[in-house]
């Protein structure tokens, strides 16, 4: 069983800058891509960021320059480092992670609970 755990949401005023970390623990063998991905009340769910197992980066058009996503192997956990938060990006945010439980496995994805980011004056 693979557990995620997101931790570093919280309310943030216009501009202002978080910090998310997720924490994947368990049966884990193998960890390839790791992301990030947010939800807003009523709105379609969007991929923010993501990074691959050699340090591959990718970002959505609204969020470049302004987030960075890194992740550390020894300790099976990826950061998305928040600067100048708008207000629109208030949203339930999620870690991702595509991971083989035993060598030779498939890759399957897991998903954590979510940590809310909410971004007001």
């Amino acid at each position: 069983q693979v557990q995620l755990v997101e931790s570093g949401g919280g309310l943030v005023q216009p501009g202002g800058s978080l910090r998310l970390s997720c924490r994947a623990s368990g049966s884990i063998f193998s960890i390839d891509n790791m992301g990030w991905y947010r939800q807003a009340p009523g709105k379609q769910g969007e991929a923010v960021a993501s990074i691959t197992s050699l340090g591959n980066t990718a970002y959505a058009d609204s969020v470049k320059g302004r987030f960075t996503i890194s992740r550390d192997n020894t300790k099976n956990t990826v950061d998305l480092q928040m600067n100048i938060l708008k207000p629109e990006e208030t949203a339930v945010y999620y870690c991702r992670i595509s991971a083989q439980v035993s060598r030779g496995g498939r890759y399957e994805y897991y998903g954590g609970q979510g940590t809310q980011v909410t971004v007001s004056s």
